[in-house]
C-alpha cells in the first residue's frame, strides 16, 4: 500500500466534526443523508405509532384533539416520503455508491453535492420545527386547498420544507447526471454500467422534470393563503383541482423515483447473492427502467377519479396506467430471470430481497383495481388505499433500503453486522407489516373502513380489527429497534470486515478497501475490454 493511501485511511479513521460539517467527500455526505433520512424514518414512524395506538379502540385514548392527529397524519406522509425515503436512495446510495461503482474518486461537482446534504438537513430540522411552533401545520401531507388555505395551521411551513428539500434534490440530480456521463473510467461503457446506475440515472431525470411542478404547486398555496390571491379558490375564478393535478403530477412520478433506485438495489443484492449475471440486461435497462421513465408523466390522473375531471381524461388514463405495468413487469421478469438456476445464499440482505418480492407483488396486483375508474370510485376512501399504497412503496422499498444498507454495511464501515440480529430484525418487520397492511386492506375494506378518521364511533364493527393493525404495527415498531441494534451492535462489537465479503464482481467491491480511503481508488481505475460488474461464472 502507498505512503498516501495510508494517510487517507488514517486520516478517514480519526472523527472531526469539523471535516464532517465542511466535508465535501460523497461517501461522507452519504453518510450525512444516512442519518438525517433513518432520523426522519424514526420520528415519522413514532408519529404512525401515535396514530395507531389512537385508532386502537372507539373513543379518545393518546390525545382528544383531531388537530393533533392531522399534525401526526401530515409528519408521518410528509417526512415518509420526501425525509426518509427519496433521501435515503437518492442521496445515501446514490451518493455512496456510484463514484464507487464508475471507478470515480468523487462526483463531478463536490460542493454542490455538500451544498445538496445540507439543504436536506435545513429541510429536516424545518420540519421538526412542526412540533413546537404555536400554529403546526394541519393539511394531511398531500396539502389539498381549501382546507390547507382555510386551516389556522401553518402552511408556509410545508412549503418552505418542501421547497428546501426539492432544490436538494434539484442539485443532487444535475451533479449525478454529469458524474455518470462525464466520469466514468475508462473501459467502463454504457453497456457495462451497474443496473443501479442505470436507475439513479433515471430517477434523477425524473427528479428535474416534475420537481419545479411540486415547488410551483407549494409556493402557489402559501400565495393564496398570505398574500391573497384566488390559484385555488372556486368563488374567485380559481379551482382546486388545478392543485390537484399539479400535486400528482409530481407525486405520482415521485413514487418511481423511489422505485427505480429502490429496485436497482435489489437487482445488485440479487445477482451478488445468486452469484449471475442480469437476466435480458438490455430489456431490463432499455424497456424497464426507461420506459418506466417515459409513461410515468401520463399516468396522474387515475388519483383524482373522483375529482370530477372529464371522463374522456379518465378512460385515457386508465389506459395509461394499466400500460405502466408493462416496464414495470419486465423489471421483475429480469429479477426472476436473474435468479433463475443461481447459486442463492440466504445472507441478510438476500432475506430482505425476499420480502420485497412478496410485499410489492402483493401491491402491484392490488394496484390494478386502482386503476380501473368503475372500482376505484368504490375504494377511493377506504383504507384499502392505505394498504395498498403502504404495500406497493412504503414496505416493500423499505425493505430495499435496509437490505441495502445491510448489503453496504461492510464497504461503509469496515465492520461485519451479526446475521443473527439481522435476520431476527427481517422476521419481526416482515410479520408485523403483512399483520398491519393486509388486515388493513382487505379485511377493513370488507367492514367499510374509512381511511384519514381520527375517531370512528360510527363503525363500531371495525374496532376489533383496529386493534389487530395496532397490534401488528408495534411488531414493526420491535423489528426497526431489533435493526437499530444491530447496527451499533456492529459498529462497536463487529468483525472487521474483508474488502469483498460478498464475492461481488462489481468495482466498489474489488478495487478497493473497506472502508475506501478518500479519493475511493490508490490508482486510477482501468477494466479490461471483457470486465463485466456481473461477471459471474468465468
Amino acid at each position: 500500500m502507498s505512503a498516501t493511501a495510508s494517510q487517507a485511511i488514517t486520516l478517514q479513521s480519526k472523527f472531526s466534526l469539523k471535516e464532517w460539517i465542511f466535508t465535501t467527500d460523497h461517501k461522507r455526505v452519504g453518510v450525512l443523508y444516512l442519518v438525517g433520512s433513518f432520523a426522519a424514518f424514526f420520528v415519522a414512524g413514532i408519529m404512525a405509532m401515535l396514530m395507531r395506538t389512537e385508532l386502537a379502540s372507539i373513543g379518545p385514548t393518546v390525545t382528544s384533539n383531531p388537530t393533533t392527529y392531522n399534525m401526526w397524519l401530515y409528519f408521518h406522509g410528509a417526512a415518509m416520503i420526501l425525509g426518509y425515503q427519496i433521501p435515503a436512495l437518492t442521496g445515501f446510495f446514490t451518493n455512496y455508491y456510484v463514484p464507487l461503482m464508475i471507478g470515480a474518486k468523487d462526483v463531478a461537482f463536490p460542493r454542490l453535492n455538500a451544498f445538496s446534504v445540507w439543504l436536506f438537513w435545513m429541510g429536516i430540522v424545518l420540519a421538526l420545527l412542526t412540533f413546537v411552533i404555536p400554529d403546526p401545520p394541519d393539511i394531511m401531507w398531500t396539502g389539498y386547498p381549501p382546507y390547507s388555505v382555510i386551516t389556522p395551521g401553518n402552511t408556509a411551513l410545508y412549503t418552505f420544507t418542501v421547497l428546501l428539500i426539492g432544490f436538494s434534490s434539484i442539485a443532487g440530480g444535475v451533479n449525478f447526471l454529469t458524474t455518470i456521463i462525464r466520469m466514468r473510467a475508462p473501459g467502463i461503457t454504457w453497456n457495462k454500467l451497474n443496473i443501479f446506475i442505470w436507475c439513479t440515472m433515471a430517477a434523477f431525470v425524473i427528479q428535474l422534470i416534475f420537481v419545479p411542478i411540486l415547488g410551483v404547486a407549494v409556493t402557489m398555496l402559501s400565495l393564496d393563503k398570505y398574500l391573497g390571491t384566488h390559484f385555488f379558490d372556486a368563488t374567485a375564478g380559481g379551482t382546486p383541482l388545478l392543485y390537484e393535478n399539479l400535486f400528482w403530477f409530481y407525486s405520482h412520478p415521485a413514487v418511481y423515483v423511489i422505485f427505480l433506485p429502490a429496485v436497482g438495489i435489489i437487482y445488485e443484492i440479487v445477482a451478488t447473492f445468486s452469484k449471475n449475471r442480469i437476466f435480458n440486461y438490455k430489456g431490463v435497462v432499455y424497456g424497464g427502467i426507461w420506459g418506466t421513465v417515459i409513461l410515468s408523466g401520463i399516468v396522474h390522473g387515475h388519483h383524482i377519479y373522483v375529482s370530477a375531471i372529464p371522463d374522456w381524461l379518465v378512460m385515457i388514463q386508465t389506459i395509461t396506467t394499466l400500460l405502466i405495468s408493462i416496464p414495470v413487469g419486465l423489471l421483475v421478469i429480469g429479477l426472476v430471470g436473474t435468479l433463475y438456476k443461481g447459486s442463492i445464499e440466504f445472507k441478510t440482505p438476500m432475506l430482505y430481497v425476499a420480502g420485497f418480492f412478496f410485499l410489492f407483488l402483493i401491491g402491484g396486483l392490488t394496484g390494478i383495481p386502482n386503476a380501473m375508474s368503475a372500482i376505484y370510485i368504490h375504494i377511493h376512501g377506504t383504507q384499502w388505499i392505505t394498504g395498498h399504497f403502504h404495500y406497493v412503496m412504503a414496505v416493500s422499498v423499505t425493505t430495499a433500503i435496509i437490505g441495502g444498507t445491510y448489503y453496504v454495511w461492510p464497504k461503509m464501515t469496515g465492520k461485519m453486522y451479526n446475521e443473527a440480529l439481522g435476520k431476527l430484525g427481517f422476521l419481526l418487520f416482515f410479520i408485523g407489516v403483512n399483520i398491519t397492511f393486509f388486515f388493513t386492506m382487505y379485511i377493513g375494506v370488507v367492514y367499510g373502513m374509512p381511511r384519514r378518521y381520527y375517531d370512528y364511533a360510527q363503525f363500531p364493527q371495525i374496532e376489533g380489527i383496529q386493534k389487530v393493525i395496532t397490534f401488528g404495527s408495534y411488531i414493526i415498531l420491535l423489528g426497526a429497534l431489533v435493526v437499530l441494534i444491530s447496527w451499533i451492535h456492529s459498529l462497536i462489537w463487529g468483525e472487521k470486515a474483508p474488502n469483498n465479503p460478498w464475492g461481488s464482481k462489481s468495482l466498489e467491491w474489488t478495487h478497493t478497501q473497506s472502508p475506501p480511503p478518500q479519493g475511493n481508488y490508490t490508482e486510477p481505475v482501468k477494466v479490461s475490454e471483457d470486465w463485466n460488474p456481473y461477471g459471474y461464472g468465468k
